[in-house]
């Protein structure tokens, strides 16, 4: 039978406790989010939503086509301009999505003899950037400039190095400056996925690069996604212009995907227009991670210390995080549930993300809701 074989990779992920749902959330729903990526609480901003209909009204539903043929209006344009300039770049180049921004970087960077060495914690996406390269990949423990010295070192030709700069199951932060270093010694290029520092790092929310000092550097190229401190969709890559033109010609997720949707664009240019204006939210944010973090572990629960927005909660057991999280949503809290494949190390989290816009009393309800269900 025609896929036959699906039935029983389902029934191996219920036994395994692996089985994923999907859960419409209705417009009004009454749940105190910490499982979304909206770190600035900027989603739901007048000024984010009106951006966006403004733009809907001005250049329709879609964006008609791919970016080298209709996709590409004066408002993507307007993006990119004020997004380099923001984080401290020469140039950006906006994509569909996150996704779709780091498998044009990755691929377009290591062509056939170059080597790729991946940190070992990195996103999905970077690790299917690194599968589709025509380079080879090299696997570099998690978070140890020495590995990617050691896997760089006697390879004889083009070399890229890619890492999250906060990683997203526990939050922790990659050494910038470190791998900066071991990337020069070899003469290799580096490629950071900033998803989990923009607006919530450096300086007014600049990024992790900007606040590592790499911003603008000819050897480094950083992805973004649109769609968590700017509460939008969409992704972008900025380095050099000469790297952003490389991908404008080769890139296979920009030339034969159609661009982003004017809405999406026109809402996260208003978002960034916004943290321009009250740069404070993104130090807000990693204050609320800090201070959830301390009183989930005065409550004796084993939370990770976060570096920017994320803070993760071990759980027991697969099973028992599903529960878990159920449990607080059940309790009117809406929780991250990490686990086996997602998390590379088999430990199983719930994941929380704090938001700028949180109140002491909604933080002091999370801890709560965390605390009473445990397993």
């Amino acid at each position: 039978m025609a896929f036959g074989w699906i039935g029983e990779q389902a029934e191996l992920r219920r036994r395994a406790g692996l089985v994923r749902t999907l859960r419409p959330r209705a417009a009004d729903a009454p749940l105190l989010d910490l499982a979304s990526n909206d770190y600035l609480g900027l989603a739901r901003h007048p000024e984010v939503t009106e951006g966006a209909a403004r733009a809907a009204r001005t250049w329709g539903g879609g964006a008609t086509g791919s970016r080298l043929v209709t996709g590409t209006t004066e408002l993507h344009t307007a993006l990119e301009s004020e997004l380099a300039d923001f984080c401290g770049f020469e140039a950006a180049l906006v994509f569909s999505s996150g996704y779709a921004a780091n498998l044009a970087a990755v691929t377009a960077l290591a062509p056939h003899g170059s080597l790729i060495v991946s940190d070992a914690g990195n996103h999905a996406s970077l690790i299917d950037g690194c599968r589709l390269a025509r380079g080879g990949t090299r696997i570099a423990a998690h978070g140890d400039p020495d590995a990617v010295r050691k896997a760089l070192d006697g390879h004889d030709g083009p070399a890229v190095v890619v890492s999250d700069t906060v990683f997203s199951v526990d939050g922790d932060a990659a050494p910038l400056t470190a791998l900066a270093e071991a990337c020069r010694e070899h003469g290799a290029g580096l490629v950071l996925d900033d998803a989990h520092g923009l607006g919530v790092l450096g300086d007014g929310g600049r990024g992790a690069p900007h606040a590592a000092g790499l911003a603008g550097a000819d050897d480094v190229v950083a992805t973004v996604t649109l769609s968590k401190s700017l509460g939008s969709q969409g992704g972008a890559v900025l380095g050099p212009a000469r790297v952003v033109e490389h991908l404008v010609n080769v890139a296979r997720t920009f030339i034969f995907d159609t661009g982003l949707a004017p809405a999406a664009a026109g809402a996260a240019l208003s978002a960034l227009r916004l943290l321009r204006r009250e740069p404070g939210r993104a130090a807000r944010a990693g204050e609320v991670a800090r201070e959830l973090h301390g009183r989930l572990t005065t409550a004796g629960l084993r939370a990770v210390r976060p570096d920017a927005a994320v803070v993760s909660v071990r759980a027991p057991s697969p099973e028992q995080a599903v529960r878990w999280a159920a449990d607080c949503r059940a309790a009117g809290l809406s929780v991250g549930c990490f686990r086996p494949p997602s998390v590379p190390d088999g430990i199983s989290r719930l994941r929380l993300t704090a938001r700028a816009d949180l109140s002491g009393a909604e933080i002091e309800r999370a801890v709560q809701v965390v605390d009473e269900t445990r397993p």
